[in-house]
């Protein structure tokens, strides 16, 4: 689930529709990804992967994600969020671990000005966000406007479901009303996938992905790619290789992939879990595409929301691809 979106519940339903079991796909899924070290703060960082030549040196594997560039999902955060004082002390403790950027998911009891003062205090900015179709031109508007207010680059769609091919073909043309709308305020607008969208039939083996990626305008509304949905998307459908999979949603978009969801998946349960403690082979994916932001999310933390962050932050900065 992303931002209060049932991302679970809607890869089951379409499972149910095709007749597959998601236990039988995860048992089997493709396991194995490159170790952790611990290091003496006691968190996970990423050993460095072994060259796919063979030679075991690591030409091809010395780079490192730009320290900007990495992000986090505020809604990883939602249980240790609660109310203001809550909001308040986790941003603070993002700010210590070096987060310099921020997903937003709701604007936690503050109007957008109120908003930005305090994240500027901390030298934080909220550069990207989750917010739904707009239903009226007035709450597009307001949405655009509050965004521009809040410094953001980027305003995405986190979610969309229905087995209907009309209400995606209608979906895609809206966003693309909603993006054009989006450039005039110097905003990119982008797409969020989940798993559902690779694996829901809409009629002779249609998919909601080829819908969007068909419809949408390529020139207007750029993805943000959620590795771990996609992996799952692999897993789902039966690939050999849900990396590879993961990667083709990449690379075989006509739109511009300029936002990572970087997020894990652990071999036995598919959940997902902490940064570098899963079977997602983050550095294969990293080295076919580079993206403007890297964003930690992990709905389930496996010890707590604010661990998950700390690990999160400390594996981007250290993976080398």
């Amino acid at each position: 689930m992303c931002f209060g979106y049932d991302g679970e519940g809607a890869l089951e339903r379409s499972l149910a529709q095709k007749g597959a079991s998601r236990r039988s796909l995860f048992r089997g899924a493709a396991a194995g990804v490159a170790g952790v070290a611990v290091l003496g703060s006691g968190l996970a960082a990423p050993a460095r992967a072994e060259s796919g030549s063979g030679d075991g040196d690591d030409h091809g594997r010395g780079r490192t994600i730009q320290h900007d560039r990495i992000s986090i999902q505020l809604y990883t955060l939602r249980a240790a969020l609660g109310g203001q004082p809550g909001f308040d002390t986790v941003l603070t403790r993002l700010a210590q671990y070096g987060y310099e950027k921020v997903e937003l998911a709701g604007y936690y009891g503050r109007t957008a000005p109120q908003l930005r003062e305090f994240l500027d205090g901390l030298d934080i900015r909220a550069s990207s966000s989750h917010d739904g179709i707009s239903n009226t031109p007035a709450e597009l508007r307001t949405k655009l406007e509050n965004a521009v207010i809040l410094g953001q680059r980027y305003v995405n769609v986190p979610y969309l479901n229905s087995t209907s091919l009309a209400d995606w073909q209608r979906w895609a043309d809206q966003m693309n009303t909603e993006a054009a709308a989006a450039k005039r305020y110097g905003l990119r607008y982008g797409y969020h996938n989940h798993a559902h969208e690779f694996t829901i039939d809409l009629g002779g083996g249609l998919t909601p992905w080829e819908v969007l990626t068909e419809r949408l305008d390529r020139k207007l509304v750029h993805l943000e790619v959620d590795l771990y949905w996609a992996y799952t998307g692999g897993v789902n459908t039966g690939a050999a290789d849900p990396d590879q999979f993961a990667i083709d949603v990449v690379r075989e978009a006509p739109q511009t992939v300029r936002q990572f969801h970087v997020k894990d998946r652990d071999g036995a349960t598919g959940d997902m879990c902490d940064l570098g403690t899963g079977v997602v082979d983050f550095p294969r994916i990293l080295r076919t595409h580079t993206v403007e932001e890297y964003i930690v999310e992990n709905d389930t933390p496996d010890v707590t929301p604010l661990t998950s962050a700390a690990v999160g932050h400390l594996y981007l900065d250290h993976v080398r691809f």
